[in-house]
């Protein structure tokens, strides 16, 4: 297993470098200028033209962008290989300090959408299935299509208008707290993009998880369960629930990252200073190294995130073993 992870981790390598050059060139196809549009937005009517032409071509030799492309993506990967991201264009800090001042936003809102997201799932998906065709599970099933096709943004949408309508609880509007700072402001603020990025990041698994249920159920062995008289709770969770998770597992990796991309929705909706907002004002201001360093620590996260559900097949399943 430790020589799997290691090779593994060596593999990534290359992916993370591959996207690092593909965000690179990306980002500098991007239309517009940076200096200009910050010259433009300080001083929109002070000097002349030649002024303005020596002003810019100025900024330009401090930040280095006077130079050539591949001059530039040189420098570029060989600072990444020792661990800079470069410093941003407007607040002159490091584009990881940015990004770091966004990841308490963004990870709470992840883990209450995950959290909502499995406590609705696992539970429809095994209810569904071991009472299929029934009442319930044709209620389920359609709660699940519903959930599948509705845009998560706009069930958000929703949610707000009724709630602010109705007044049932009052969003923070001036304060962003986090969990630690005042719980009950920032549930209430957290919740509803919460319940809305869960019930989508949910519905796949929930139709996942019931059609691996009833393909697990008509197994030879769980037939064997049911014959030497165990409970039907033993024959659930311990026979089949745990059968099924394999399958259920990768969707649930690939939700995580969904929830990560998701999330950029809701922090615009509901202005939420997390990662997805600040990645939202970086590329409007056309603050590229911002850019540049978000996109690869997600895509560096989605990566790892791949190799933790691998590993975790193997404790799931004693069959599974990586040589």
């Amino acid at each position: 297993m430790r020589n799997y992870i290691i090779r593994r981790a060596l593999i990534n390598i290359p992916v993370i470098l591959l996207v690092a050059t593909l965000v690179f060139f990306a980002t500098n196809a991007l239309p517009g200028d940076f200096v200009a549009e910050r010259i433009a937005q300080n001083n929109p009517t002070e000097g002349g033209p030649e002024e303005r032409a020596a002003q810019i071509q100025r900024i330009r030799e401090d930040l280095g962008l006077d130079r050539s492309i591949p001059v530039r993506y040189v420098d570029y990967i060989t600072s990444l290989m020792r661990g800079d991201f470069g410093t941003s264009y407007q607040s002159g800090r490091s584009a990881l300090a940015d990004f770091k001042a966004g990841v308490p936003y963004t990870l709470q809102l992840s883990i209450m959408a995950f959290a909502v997201a499995l406590v609705t799932s696992i539970p429809i998906g095994v209810i569904s299935a071991i009472r299929q065709d029934s009442f319930v599970d044709y209620f389920l099933r359609f709660f699940a299509i519903l959930a599948l096709a509705a845009p998560s943004f706009w069930v958000g949408t929703m949610i707000l208008l009724y709630v602010v309508r109705w007044d049932l609880w009052h969003v923070p509007i001036t304060s962003r707290p986090l969990l630690w700072e005042s719980p009950g402001d920032s549930i209430r603020l957290f919740i509803i993009p919460a319940v809305a990025g869960g019930l989508a990041g949910g519905a796949p698994i929930m139709r996942l998880l019931r059609s691996q249920m009833l393909e697990v159920l008509r197994q030879d062995y769980v037939r064997t369960a049911w014959a030497k008289g165990l409970r039907e709770r033993a024959v659930i969770l311990r026979h089949a629930f745990k059968n099924a998770l394999i399958p259920v597992v990768t969707v649930i990796g690939f939700g995580i990252a969904t929830l990560i991309s998701g999330n950029v929705i809701f922090e615009y909706i509901f202005n939420i200073p997390g990662v997805g907002n600040r990645i939202l004002a970086a590329i409007r201001a056309r603050d590229v190294p911002v850019v540049q360093a978000f996109v690869i620590i997600i895509a560096t996260v989605v990566v790892f995130v791949n190799l933790a559900i691998d590993v975790l097949y193997a404790y799931i399943d004693p069959r599974i073993r990586y040589s």
